[in-house]
C-alpha cells in the first residue's frame, strides 16, 4: 500500500481492473482495508473492497481487489495528514507482511508503493528506504537499488536500460568516504546479474566516473585511477562486459542508444535524475541481491497529488509487468 497520506492507495485502485486483465497474476493488496475503501469509494466506485485471511482467497477478478489486512486501525488517520508517525507505521508494516509472505513462497513477487522516508523515521524506524529495510528483512548482505526502463522510444537497446547506484540514500559528503573498490565491484556484480535475468545474454556494463570529465588524468580528482579503475579491472577479469570509467555527462546518452544495457552509477542522483529524465513514468524500481522478487515505481508519494484521482499508475503498471517478468525467469531457471 506504501504510505497511505501518499499516492499509493489511489493508483492501487485506479490501476487494479488494468493489473488483472494486462498481466498474467493474482493480485493481493496489502494494507489497512478501510485505506483501500475509502480510494475506491472516491476513485474507483466499480471495485470491491474483500478483505481475505490467506493469499490462497485470492481471486482475479478485475472488479475485487482482494486485500490481506496489515497494519493498525488507526492508519485510516493518515489520510491526507501528510508527513505523520502513524504514515510511516502503515507503510512499515505493509512491506514487512509482503516481505514475509514472499520469503516463505506464499507469494511469487511483491512490487510496492511509495513510502515517506521521513515518515518512516517518525515511526522510529531507521531505516533510509524500502532497499535497505529489504535487505535486513531478507538477510541479504549486498542489496542494490537498479532503476530499470523497459526498451522503448526513450531506449534503442533491445533489452531496455537498467541503472544501479554503488551509493544511495546518504548525504553527498558523505559519498566520498562509502566508495571503495569493493563497493564498485559488488555493484557490477550485483547488476551483471541482474539485468542478467531481463535479457539473454551477458549485459554490457558502464560505469560512471566520479568528477567532471572521468577526473581529467587527475587534475579534478584521483578517484577514477585510484577506485573505479582496478573495480572495472577485476569486473573484467570475473568475465563481465564491463567499460569505464566513463563521463557521467555522456554515458546515459550512449546507454540510451544501445551501446549498454546497464550503468553503475556511484551516487543517487547521477543516475535517477538521468534515467527519469528519459522515461520518469515507465521506470522500474528493482531491488537486486535479494531472494525475492521486489519491484517498486520510481516515484515518491506525490503528497502535493495524493487523494485527488490524478496521479500517473504507469509507473505501478511497469513495474507489475517488470516483476512477472523476473518470476517467469526464476521459474525457468529453476525447472
Amino acid at each position: 500500500m506504501g504510505d497511505p497520506s501518499g499516492i499509493g492507495p489511489e493508483i492501487i485502485v485506479r490501476a487494479w481492473r488494468q493489473t488483472v486483465l494486462e498481466t498474467n497474476t493474482a493480485p493481493v493488496a496489502i494494507g489497512h482495508p478501510e485505506v483501500f475503501r475509502q480510494a475506491a469509494t472516491r476513485f474507483a466506485p466499480e471495485l470491491q473492497i474483500a478483505e481475505i485471511a490467506t493469499v490462497d482467497q485470492a481471486t482475479a477478478l478485475p472488479q475485487v481487489l482482494c486485500c490481506l489486512p496489515a497494519g493498525e486501525a488507526d492508519a485510516r488517520q493518515a489520510i491526507g495528514a501528510g508527513v505523520s508517525a502513524v504514515g510511516g507505521q502503515a507503510a512499515y508494516e505493509a512491506v514487512v507482511c509482503a516481505a514475509q509472505l514472499a520469503l516463505t513462497g506464499q507469494v511469487d513477487a511483491i512490487c510496492t508503493a511509495p513510502l515517506s522516508k521521513a515518515a518512516l523515521h517518525q515511526a522510529g524506524h531507521d531505516y533510509p528506504g524500502h532497499t535497505e529495510l529489504l535487505g535486513e528483512l531478507c538477510g541479504a548482505p549486498e542489496v542494490a537499488m537498479m532503476l530499470y526502463l523497459p526498451a522503448g522510444e526513450a531506449v534503442s537497446g533491445p533489452h531496455g536500460l537498467g541503472v544501479v547506484h554503488v551509493t544511495l540514500h546518504m548525504a553527498l559528503r558523505d559519498v566520498f568516504s562509502h566508495l571503495t573498490v569493493e563497493s564498485i565491484l559488488a555493484t557490477c556484480q550485483l547488476a551483471h546479474a541482474g539485468l542478467g535475468r531481463l535479457q539473454a545474454g551477458p549485459p554490457r556494463l558502464a560505469v560512471c566516473a566520479l568528477n567532471p570529465h572521468g577526473g581529467e588524468s587527475g587534475l579534478f580528482g584521483d578517484e577514477e585511477s585510484r577506485l573505479v579503475e582496478p573495480a572495472v579491472a577485476l569486473a573484467r577479469q570475473a568475465g563481465m562486459q564491463v567499460a569505464g570509467p566513463l563521463p557521467a555527462d555522456t554515458v546515459m546518452i550512449r546507454a540510451a542508444g544501445g551501446e549498454f544495457d546497464g550503468v553503475v552509477a556511484l551516487y543517487h542522483d547521477q543516475g535517477h535524475i538521468a534515467l527519469k529524465l528519459l522515461g520518469m513514468h515507465r521506470a522500474v524500481n528493482v531491488t537486486l541481491g535479494l531472494p525475492i522478487v521486489r519491484t517498486s515505481v520510481a516515484h515518491g508519494t506525490a503528497p502535493d497529488l495524493a487523494w485527488q484521482g490524478v496521479a500517473e499508475t504507469d509507473g505501478l503498471l511497469a513495474a507489475i509487468g517488470v516483476a512477472g517478468r523476473l518470476v517467469d525467469h526464476r521459474a525457468a531457471r529453476d525447472g
